[in-house]
């Protein structure tokens, strides 16, 4: 038992300390090592718990709170977790149970706020909740809060008048008139019963919008999933998708939300900045567009639905997930040429590209332009092909699908062009389309070598074989040294294949071979650009990559490659190139351009997936730029963001203390100490708050606030022989220096701490306030 004891404690201890450094993941493996230790124990279980929540495993985390309440009945705070994450799962009945009796337990325990707070829940998700309102009123007008208890009585007389019983609700209008007697509400409550009509239904709360949506949202999906129990087509699953993030993004973006509360301090860091910067009107905006898109398709209206998101988009607000969806919408409606346009743009991002491609298939059949028709099909189906493969061989897949779908563009048999829209749609459209892949690719003919060979050969039966035949020609005359035979051979396939965009590949990398490295960056940029036309953003963005190694300093290459890592949902690769970025505009000196790249970054940040941990890193560069530039009032307001972000980021709160000293602002350096401090007292970090003065005091030796501080940490400590000797010393400085007040309150904080000597130090103090 104390080898496993021991082996639990360090287990937790290295999830604190991953916890404590943000890193969830390694939390989570450590909280797991302690529970196989201990497997009910309540506070491992708790703490794995929020690191699950922190990585957004919010499911998992439920069933871990789940366990700990069944452990820890009498215990309010995971009853609470359950109630807030099955919120955000928007499953609003065990949210409203859980957050009850959470509720009623943090009352027995006295802790009223906890409990009101609880209880108001309850009534944000289920505003006619009679009990949650009748515990609101009486502990309201316990505490004198008359204005909040009336109401409540009020929610209780019309939710009781709709029951039947008229004389219970007559109680509670009379109760509520006790409280507050010139109360407007309750005079109107009055006139209404006296004349037979209705009281008003109780009003929802602020913040509960959000798991409302998602709750409709689960409902719009269980007709889809009960389709078959083996799964969704593509073009159903990324609507699912899409509606999951639709609700998820009222949760970003609600009043209630801290992460919304750190976008809000961001976008104070970024103003002027542009169109992006999401300000509070706006976001307001949004927040109601989505909300009332998200209910109209809940009712059946999808016309409206596809107005309020549009309403979204011309808000500021661009996401994905709504691209795709007002174009599946305005396809469902039959307007076609609208559905296009934004199924356009939905088309970039990774997790809508095959249910748009098969939608757009589908939309250009509709037209019989079956031309085009026929190329979004394919495109779909090597989506979905190399799906088949390990991860190492899908791009070779990818690859050899260009030569079929070239092929096919001067194709004019219509009868033709049908049959391969016929043929991939009744393959993908299927809710089993994954298993139907996966055996298709099974029963292929084993292929000689390493090369794979793609379901189109068996599905289509197409024949495209000369310009593989010729690329692999220009390869064996490249590898042979023979680049001028090579690059003639490139220029009598392109002859048959003009737009066949890996062969252009493979002459910028003969070029590049050749040392003709401009020819090759001018090659490369104008396939990148093609295949971004065509929306085949993977080949793009290698191709832009391939510049930026040949040239760093090409910024326009890397914006486009940041823009499209952007739309394709890849938001940290994205703002590792705004990083690259941002360091080249700094070695050029332009400083106002490598802020202004930060600043782009950190708006992607907001819009995005990434990890908030590129939030500090971002904000200490932007700070950097403003010191080089000698603005301090900016660079303050940086550190202030990251002090908000990241209590525990030393650096910044050294900088906002050494800043304040600069701008000769004492107070507000001391206040900003003081509040370091603190927050290490909370954590136990005695030492390093110790530590911490002390560097300071290197650098600041002129300041006696500092050093009376660090005396006063020192007596805390336990050292006060160290925290009086300083004090003396300063004392004397001070005497020396003519600041008699400062001496004065010198040897009274002496006094405090009450050393052997003490008289003499009183005898002295008296001396020297009578002197």
């Amino acid at each position: 038992m104390p080898g496993r004891e021991e082996i639990f404690q360090k287990a937790m201890n290295d999830g604190h300390s991953a916890a404590w450094d943000q890193e969830w993941d390694k939390a989570c493996a450590a909280y797991r090592r302690a529970l196989e230790e201990f497997p009910d124990h309540p506070k491992a279980l708790n703490s794995l718990g929020l690191a699950l929540y922190q990585l957004g495993s919010i499911e998992e985390a439920l069933q871990t709170y789940t366990t700990v309440a069944k452990h820890s009945p009498d215990d309010p705070v995971p009853l609470e977790k359950i109630a807030q994450l099955s919120e955000r799962l928007g499953e609003l009945k065990p949210a409203v149970d859980a957050s009850m009796h959470a509720g009623d337990l943090f009352f027995k325990q006295r802790d009223v706020d906890k409990a009101l707070e609880n209880w108001v829940r309850v009534t944000n998700l289920n505003p006619e909740h009679p009990i949650a309102h009748s515990r609101l009123a009486q502990v309201h007008e316990k505490l004198g809060h008359t204005q909040q208890a009336v109401m409540e009585y009020l929610a209780i007389a019309s939710i009781v008048q709709r029951t039947g019983s008229a004389e219970k609700a007559k109680e509670m209008v009379d109760k509520a008139l006790s409280i507050l007697p010139n109360s407007p509400e309750v005079k109107q409550a009055q006139t209404l019963l006296r004349t037979g009509q209705l009281l008003p239904k109780p009003m929802r709360g602020k913040g509960g919008t959000g798991p409302i949506r998602m709750a409709q949202v689960k409902q719009l999906q269980q007709p889809a999933s009960t389709q078959a129990a083996s799964g969704l087509d593509p073009i159903a699953e990324a609507r699912q998708k899409a509606l999951t993030q639709l609700a998820e993004l009222l949760f970003e973006y609600s009043d209630e939300n801290p992460a919304t509360q750190e976008r809000r301090g961001l976008a104070s860091i970024m103003k002027g900045t542009g169109a992006l910067s999401m300000q509070q009107a706006e976001q307001t905006k949004v927040v109601l567009h989505l909300s009332l898109a998200i209910d109209a398709q809940s009712k059946g209206n999808e016309t409206l639905a596809a107005e309020e998101l549009e309403g979204a988009l011309d808000a500021g607000f661009k996401h994905p997930c709504i691209y795709f969806t007002i174009g599946l919408l305005r396809f469902k409606g039959e307007r076609n040429e609208s559905a296009q346009r934004f199924l356009q743009n939905a088309v970039k991002h990774n997790d809508y590209a095959l249910g748009t491609r098969l939608l757009l298939g589908q939309l250009y059949a509709k037209k019989s332009h079956y031309t085009e028709s026929a190329r979004e099909y394919l495109e779909a189906l090597k989506l979905a092909d190399s799906l088949t493969v390990p991860d190492e061989k899908a791009d070779e897949i990818r690859q050899q699908y260009e030569p079929l779908i070239e092929s096919y563009k001067n194709q004019k048999d219509e009868t033709v062009l049908r049959k391969v829209c016929d043929n991939v749609k009744s393959l993908l459209m299927r809710p089993d389309w994954r298993e139907q892949l996966q055996k298709a690719r099974d029963q292929m003919p084993k292929q000689d070598g390493d090369m794979l060979a793609t379901l189109a050969d068996v599905i289509l039966q197409a024949q495209s074989s000369s310009v593989i035949e010729s690329m692999n020609r220009i390869n064996q005359l490249a590898r042979m040294g023979a680049l001028r035979s090579a690059m003639d051979e490139a220029y009598g396939a392109i002859q048959q294949a003009p737009t066949y965009l890996p062969l252009h590949t493979l002459m910028g990398d003969l070029l590049v071979q050749e040392g003709r490295n401009p020819e090759a960056i001018a090659k490369y940029s104008v396939v990148a650009h093609s295949y971004g036309a065509r929306g085949e953003m993977l080949q793009s963005t290698k191709l832009l990559r391939r510049v930026i190694q040949l040239s760093p300093i090409d910024t326009s290459a890397r914006n486009r490659l940041i823009d499209q890592l952007t739309a394709r949902g890849q938001i940290d690769e994205a703002i590792q190139e705004y990083l690259e970025l941002a360091t080249i505009y700094n070695r050029l000196a332009e400083l106002d351009m490598a802020r202004k790249t930060y600043t782009s970054a950190l708006r992607v940040i907001q819009q995005g997936n990434a990890s908030r941990d590129w939030n500090v890193h971002i904000l200490q560069r932007m700070a950097d730029i403003d010191l080089q530039k000698l603005d301090w009032k900016q660079a303050l307001r940086v550190y202030e963001q990251i002090r908000t972000i990241a209590p525990n980021d030393e650096s910044a709160r050294k900088q906002l203390v050494e800043l304040n000293l600069r701008m000769a602002q004492t107070d507000k350096a001391i206040s900003e100490l003081e509040n370091y401090i603190s927050y290490l007292e909370s954590q136990r970090k005695n030492d390093i708050a110790i530590a911490f003065i002390e560097d300071l005091i290197k650098d600041h030796d002129e300041q006696p606030l500092l050093k009376r501080a660090l005396a006063a940490r020192l007596h805390h400590a336990g050292r006060t022989q160290e925290a009086i000797s300083i004090l003396d010393q300063l004392g004397d400085d001070l005497v020396q220096l003519g600041d008699k007040q400062g001496a004065l309150e010198v040897i009274n904080q002496i006094v405090l701490m009450n050393p052997p000597n003490v008289t003499e130090y009183r005898q002295l103090l008296m001396q020297m306030q009578n002197s």
